[in-house]
């Protein structure tokens, strides 16, 4: 089995207040940064065997912590970067809020499309086929992928087999993990947004970052 831990990036000084999209030059926040040390200290035994980020800032300074842990290089994968939220970039979540198309995206996501960008169908796909290139990439390892919140819900929504217009009801906080492990058989969830230490869901200390085993299916 691939095992895709999905880290959402820390908080900014956005985080909350405005949707940033893809602009550039946007970067952690002082508890951002304490949140991404964390981070990398979950990840302590883990045999990792790569890490990837969204090419966002944010994304990469969440990833970097975790690199120096495992060791590995952190590389940029464009897969992995914010939907495109086009005309809406920037903009105040508090005025987005009151838009009727406000209730489209919390409610019926798949017949959305972001004014001049990205529709969740879209991103879904995109997600999906990141995942389709590391199962391909790194089988029977475990991979960490860097990315936003909407990203990281597309993907869980699809491993969980739920509808796209349920994946609103996913909660992704800042520098949460969520783990995928996927095999023969179909995706196994192991974690949604959580910030224990990684070691609690993945195989850590006697296996090498080349021959992780597979997590046991839980019964009962």
């Amino acid at each position: 089995m691939t095992t895709v831990c999905y880290v959402r990036h820390g908080t900014t000084p956005t985080t909350g207040k405005v949707l940033p999209g893809r602009a550039r030059g946007l970067h952690l926040s002082e508890n951002g940064r304490a949140e991404a040390a964390e981070t990398g200290q979950r990840f302590e035994g883990v045999p990792v065997t790569a890490v990837y980020a969204s090419p966002l800032e944010r994304a990469r300074e969440t990833a970097a912590p975790i690199a120096t842990q495992t060791e590995r290089p952190v590389v940029i994968d464009r897969g992995l970067v914010e939907c495109d939220f086009g005309d809406w970039t920037g903009a105040e979540l508090s005025k987005l809020a009151k838009l009727p198309e406000w209730k489209t995206v919390q409610r019926f996501p798949s017949g959305f499309r972001f004014p001049g960008g990205e529709s969740f169908v879209e991103l879904q796909a995109r997600l999906v086929a990141v995942t389709g290139r590391y199962r391909a990439k790194h089988p029977g390892q475990l991979v960490v992928a860097v990315s936003h919140a909407d990203c990281i819900k597309a993907v869980l929504a699809s491993a969980l087999g739920i509808p796209l217009d349920l994946f609103q009801r996913i909660m992704i906080g800042t520098c949460s993990t969520s783990i995928v492990a996927y095999g023969a058989e179909g995706p196994m969830v192991l974690a949604v947004n959580s910030y224990a230490a990684i070691r609690r869901f993945v195989p850590a200390t006697e296996t090498t970052a080349r021959e992780p085993r597979a997590p046991r299916r839980m019964n009962g």
